[in-house]
């Protein structure tokens, strides 16, 4: 269940303070919200998707992914922390010490029961705002994966699955089949790299 500490307003600095080091939380808008612990489920989804974007985006030397730990500090009263984030090189000089000074070009939530009003709605609403490129709503609850991309009038569309498959513009070459991620065992990581490198299926 995530708490929220809402006796006032927080500044980034409160934020900062406040939260302890790997601590899982997000301040949106003067309030930060506290996760408490994942599902064994959910950690191992987040695991296998990490790690794969993770080696895609190495593989191919785009940028840099981070964690759900990281901050995204867009203004002084909102730093979320995505489950999953990518930051092209071109834009790493804003890598802080504790934190990442602005959005991230691709942000991933990973729904759990708490946090449905947040990741559909807040969040949405905020990565829209800041520009982030794309935005991936993972549910596994719906087993549903809903991807959003920014329009040339800066608004998110949702982009249909092709046969199946979603693919990314901001992780060039990217994609997925979300059907991947509710298999029971998950694929090895390993061959899922190589299919999406061979290309589109």
């Amino acid at each position: 269940m995530t708490s929220a500490l809402k006796q006032y307003q927080y500044t980034f600095d409160d934020f900062c303070v406040l939260v302890k080091d790997g601590q899982k939380a997000d301040l949106l808008d003067g309030v930060i919200y506290v996760a408490s612990p994942d599902n064994l489920d959910a950690n191992r989804l987040f695991l296998w998707l990490a790690g794969l974007i993770d080696d895609f985006v190495e593989e191919q030397d785009l940028g840099e992914v981070f964690g759900s730990r990281v901050a995204f500090r867009l203004d002084e009263t909102s730093a979320p922390e995505p489950d999953i984030a990518f930051v092209a090189k071109d834009r790493l000089t804003s890598k802080r010490r504790g934190f990442f000074k602005g959005p991230p070009d691709l942000a991933i939530e990973i729904v759990s029961p708490e946090s449905v009003e947040r990741d559909y709605h807040e969040k949405k609403a905020k990565y829209e705002k800041e520009g982030v490129r794309e935005y991936w709503i993972v549910d596994e609850m719906k087993q549903h994966v809903r991807l959003l991309r920014l329009s040339a009038k800066s608004k998110y569309r949702e982009v249909a699955a092709k046969q199946g498959v979603l693919h990314s513009d901001v992780l060039t070459g990217f994609w997925l089949k979300p059907s991947w991620l509710w298999q029971q065992p998950r694929r090895r990581k390993s061959a899922v790299l190589r299919e999406i490198l061979r290309g589109t299926p």
